[in-house]
């Protein structure tokens, strides 16, 4: 039916008294005027129910032809997704009628009016709780999409969650500030977006990756303690928990220490998860970078899980066992990753297992060793291994019948990686997993400086970490073990962000610089503003900033941001409602000083 055939009301004198959802309010007898769309219509023998729908929820309303002929008569034609305002008195339902799974299941509006305000489309498919459809559809119909109760109640935990945000750095004596869209290209890791300017043609504006140095420059101009839930952008390739366009809560304090600073974050991070029905134990149990990559392989480790790893990389430096050994003597490591009680890992699971981790992560193998009940091994790795090598396994893996012991022997970050996702993965399959249901980790003492694959000496993090006073003798003669300010906040696993104290003085700031590999000229065209802001009296200072779609995610118990974010992107980038991106007209590119030059696909 086309939308345009029907005759459509408009809303006269009615106004809306009640919401869908919150109808219990009211009192059986009472006139209550309601509006929504049509969630369905069911037609029994002259008797028509619709479920009508708003944010708030849903209420069932009857049209009876002999208490309103003309609204009866109209209801034949509603459908789906129509949207209606109806006028009438709650009515309790029948013992046999009553529908405990509907919050408002024990009564009904017996309907005396009937307003149609709009038709609609057939919808591409259910507005429900439990539709199953193909993302590309959804996304191609994201209006549809987020009238369901999934994306409702994302929308409502951004609401909740932004507002409890506010509220507790309001109290903390934070101030909210802006920070511009328009800014400069900085190296700060990933892509640029830039922003073509037309009074400046062949000049370019960059939208910003994060606030980070704009928040610095409120330091040094005194403002003391700011906030902002900021729109940030980065052109990086997507996955489940990354898009184009994110939110982040940025936040920065003047004359503060790491424990400051975290103190403020234990409590931002209890009152907002709070907001969304999560209580978090404080304070938050800490753990430094080394110590979680040694024992947990990842510096976002979800400690809930009861499996660790162990290192055996100095056992196998002077074993016979070659391929081990190779490794060991070429600075990898040698770790392993037991777990008791695993007779339920066949052989075929262990050999899927190794598919998998050749397939994802680019293992090179599995090791494994089974200790059977008698407490013999059977491995084929076994009749490599020398008597030191076993007694030393026994000992650290404290060895056990029914055990597993799965090893690798590679590079320190992929041999970590693999058994970091082999550790989580197969402790949930199996139950190593504690009975909290939320564990946060204040992650601390990151190293400030790592080298690249070219050798060269990078940041781990970003340009303006402060060195831990400590280490700082060390920028001179081992810069590679300088510990930098940094700290993350970890929830269940996933990093709900990252912070650090920032170089408050030029001259260490230079020397960092200079470290990484940038000359005098190279400083002075990418940082020379905030360099020269670092000479005229720069306090010290540090901040932090959440990625607050990713957090949004964990409370909402869902694992890809695409299903908290409004308007998301496509792994590709798209806009699959909008149709973004989109070619632009030839004389918008020529007030830009712009021409398109299309890059040939290579054969591969």
């Amino acid at each position: 039916m086309s939308t345009q055939s029907v005759e459509l009301d408009g809303m006269g004198s009615l106004r809306r008294t009640f919401k869908c959802g919150d109808i219990m309010q009211a009192s059986v007898g009472d006139e209550v005027v309601l509006a929504g769309w049509v969630n369905n219509r069911r037609d029994h023998g002259g008797v028509i129910f619709v479920d009508l729908r708003d944010k708030s929820g849903t209420v069932q309303v009857v049209f009876r032809p002999e208490s309103a002929p003309e609204a009866h008569e109209r209801a034949h034609r509603l459908r789906n997704e129509w949207v209606l305002m109806v006028r009438g008195e709650i009515e309790s339902r029948s013992d046999d009628t009553v529908n405990p799974n509907m919050p408002t299941g024990t009564i009904e509006v017996n309907v005396r009016e009937l307003r149609i305000l709009n038709a609609a489309t057939v919808p591409p498919f259910a507005i429900d709780e439990e539709t199953e459809v193909d993302e590309q559809t959804r996304l191609k119909n994201r209006l549809h999409d987020l009238r369901r109760p999934p994306l409702q109640r994302a929308l409502q935990f951004r609401h909740d969650l932004s507002q409890a945000v506010r509220a507790s750095l309001n109290a903390q004596d934070f101030i909210e500030i802006e920070t511009p869209m328009l800014s400069r290209a900085t190296p700060e890791g990933a892509r640029d977006f830039l922003v073509p300017s037309r009074l400046q043609p062949g000049d370019f504006y960059a939208l910003p990756q994060s606030p980070q140095i704009m928040k610095q420059l409120f330091m040094i101009a005194g403002c003391d303690r700011y906030y902002q839930i900021a729109r940030c952008f980065r052109d990086e390739d997507q996955r489940a928990d990354r898009q184009l366009e994110f939110t982040q809560v940025d936040l920065e304090l003047s004359f503060v220490g790491v424990e400051e600073i975290l103190t403020v974050l234990e409590k931002v991070t209890v009152e907002g998860s709070r907001s969304c029905g999560v209580e978090l134990e404080a304070p938050f149990k800490r753990i430094t970078y080394a110590d979680a990559l040694d024992r947990y392989g990842s510096d976002k480790p979800d400690t809930r899980i009861l499996l660790e790893l162990v290192d055996l990389t100095d056992v196998f430096m002077t074993s016979e066992f070659k391929a081990f050994r190779g490794v060991a003597e070429d600075g990898g490591i040698v770790k392993a990753l037991p777990i008791p009680n695993a007779k339920e890992l066949s052989r075929g699971e262990i050999d899927r297992l190794e598919k998998q981790m050749r397939k994802e992560l680019g293992a090179k193998g599995l090791g494994w060793i089974r200790v059977e009940e008698d407490g013999e091994w059977k491995s084929p790795i076994t009749k490599f291994l020398g008597d030191p090598e076993k007694d030393a396994i026994r000992e650290r893996c404290k060895t056990e019948p029914g055990m597993v012991i799965f090893f690798q022997a590679d590079k320190r970050d992929r041999a970590n990686t693999i058994l970091s996702r082999l550790r989580e993965d197969l402790g949930v399959k199996l139950g190593r997993v504690d009975g909290r249901d939320w564990d946060a980790l204040l992650v601390v003492d990151f190293p400030l400086l790592e080298p690249n694959e070219a050798g060269q000496l990078t940041y781990v993090h970003q340009p303006f970490v402060a060195p831990v006073e400590e280490d700082l003798h060390l920028l001179d003669t081992d810069p590679e073990k300088v510990r930098g300010t940094h700290y993350d906040v970890v929830l269940n696993g996933t990093e709900l962000g990252s912070g650090s104290l920032r170089n408050h003085r030029a001259d260490i700031q230079r020397k960092i610089l200079g470290l990484m590999g940038y000359g005098e000229e190279e400083m002075r065209q990418s940082f020379g503003f905030m360099l020269d802001a670092l000479e005229i009296g720069a306090p010290p200072h540090g901040g932090f900033a959440f990625g607050f779609d990713r957090w949004v995610m964990k409370l909402a118990g869902l694992d890809n941001l695409r299903d908290v974010i409004p308007f998301p992107k496509t792994q590709r980038g798209q806009d699959l409602l909008l149709e973004a991106p989109s070619t632009v007209e030839a004389d918008q590119l020529d007030e830009l000083s712009l021409r398109v030059r299309l890059q040939k696909k290579s054969d591969d």
